[in-house]
């Protein structure tokens, strides 16, 4: 049988390829860089400060699955909070029981509002104030256009509703355990079901499922072509060798879909999808709890940030005792100015920013830790194509050809999220490869009815 080759080793190709491995299908995993991760990974520098390379957010659920239970600490503490003229709210409830706030939300219920773009989402579900003051500010920040450019489906993004809410921040403070609320939209979320953050960094989470498939994988190997005839998927290119393969699984992001794909015109829509570059600068002062909580919003465009995090409130182990690190969120276009500044004048500008907000901090600045930049975080929903976006959701236009991860189904998926979705298509996978063309090796076959699906089929027949 032809193998399945996968594209990219972060946590949506690994999982991809263990499950299909375990389901004894023949896989080869195709990773362009000379590390595994992706996105999953952090370091620690020479004064004992960690940084990961944005921002994650690991349940317990998804460590056990993964296997790296074991090597987990619970977070006992998370929270998020706004910071609005002067004064911070705790969020949602703190912004929720301002009657500024209230007031116009409740009114909003009962009025009928058409919603035809994310600024008529915002306003129809937190009224018209919080809407202008707080929302639409910030979701112009993290995706770089214009409110009523985007499309109302961004509010999926959003946490779980108000009672589920409360049920979960009451769950936190009686287990003392940073229950998730709104980081899990694929699988429920309980008193059960908290924040944990792997020792060693995110790059531990991966290694049990790395270590399962470490063969199949091939680094610096990116592929040059996804060979395409009579809109089926037929072979891959990579370093110049062409590899006939049954299907392929794609971490890339979709708008370099139309670039790799040779043979069809399926995916050129693709190519006008957006993602929003980001930049990250990470600062280092002295003492602990300098932020209300440990993400604070900043809806204040004069500033050039719209989110700061205090990673060691949560997960003090990742700075030194008595010290604490603050990241700093700017969205940018490549090449703009921001993005050619150098790494000293963004330090300065963001410690300008935030001694706006806290003067005091001022004094406690020690030094800047650091600054990454990505081309590529956050998809932007665009109206413009949203229609091309629903239909990409549901398939590619390709037989044999899939797109899995945050980057790859250009979704607001996190990392919980992610694994699940993997899982789904993957049963997609195995379905379509099983219906090709000639038979399953024996051994395959086996192994395949040794898995929870094949047992399942076994009692359903």
């Amino acid at each position: 049988m032809k193998p399945i080759a996968v594209l990219g080793a972060g946590i949506a190709g690994l999982t991809a390829a263990l499950d299909l491995n375990r389901r004894g299908l023949p896989v080869i995993v195709f990773e362009a860089g000379k590390s595994i991760g992706g996105m999953a990974s952090s370091f620690k520098d020479a004064d004992g400060f960690s940084y990961d390379f944005g921002a994650h957010f690991v349940s317990n659920r998804l460590a056990d699955e993964l296997g790296a239970g074991g090597v987990c600490r619970t977070v006992k503490h998370y929270g998020e909070a706004v910071h609005l003229r002067g004064k911070s709210y705790s969020y949602p409830f703190g912004l929720m029981l301002s009657p500024r706030f209230a007031a116009p939300a409740i009114a909003e219920r009962y009025r009928e509002r058409p919603v035809f773009s994310a600024a008529d989402w915002f306003r129809k579900k937190y009224g018209e104030t919080l809407a202008e003051e707080v929302a639409i500010p910030l979701a112009e920040a993290w995706s770089g256009a214009a409110a009523d450019e985007l499309s109302p489906a961004i509010g999926q993004k959003f946490g779980p509703r108000i009672l589920k809410s409360l049920y979960l921040n009451a769950a936190a403070i009686v287990t003392r355990r940073a229950v998730c609320n709104g980081y899990s939209h694929e699988m429920p979320e309980s008193a059960d079901v908290y924040h944990v953050y792997p020792e060693g960094g995110m790059s531990k989470l991966l290694e049990p499922m790395a270590s399962e498939v470490r063969h199949l994988i091939r680094l610096e190997s990116p592929v040059e072509k996804i060979l395409v005839e009579g809109e089926q998927v037929r072979a891959v290119r990579v370093n110049g060798e062409v590899t006939e393969v049954s299907a392929v699984v794609s971490t890339a992001p979709v708008h370099v879909l139309p670039r790799l794909v040779s043979g069809s015109a399926a995916l050129e829509p693709m190519a006008a999808f957006r993602y929003r570059p980001m930049i990250f600068v990470n600062l280092r002062f002295t003492g602990r709890g300098l932020l209300p909580d440990t993400m604070l919003w900043v809806p204040d465009r004069s500033l050039p940030f719209f989110r700061l995090t205090e990673t060691p409130i949560s997960m003090p182990w990742l700075a030194p005792q008595g010290k604490t690190l603050i990241t700093f969120d700017i969205g940018c276009e490549v090449g703009d100015a921001n993005w050619a500044m150098p790494d000293d004048k963004l330090a300065e500008a963001c410690l300008d920013g935030i001694c706006a907000l806290y003067p005091q901090l001022r004094r406690r600045f020690i030094s800047a830790g650091g600054v990454i930049r990505t081309p590529i975080s956050y998809p932007v929903y665009l109206l413009k194509y949203e229609e091309q976006r629903q239909r990409f959701a549901t398939s590619t236009g390709i037989d044999g050809l899939y797109s899995i991860g945050r980057n790859g189904e250009f979704a607001h998926s996190l990392m919980e999220d992610v694994y699940w979705r993997t899982l789904r298509r993957m049963a997609d996978v195995a379905d379509y490869v099983g219906r090709m063309p000639g038979t399953l090796p024996l051994e395959a076959e086996i192994q395949r009815m040794m898995t929870p699906s094949g047992q399942e089929h076994i009692r359903a027949a």
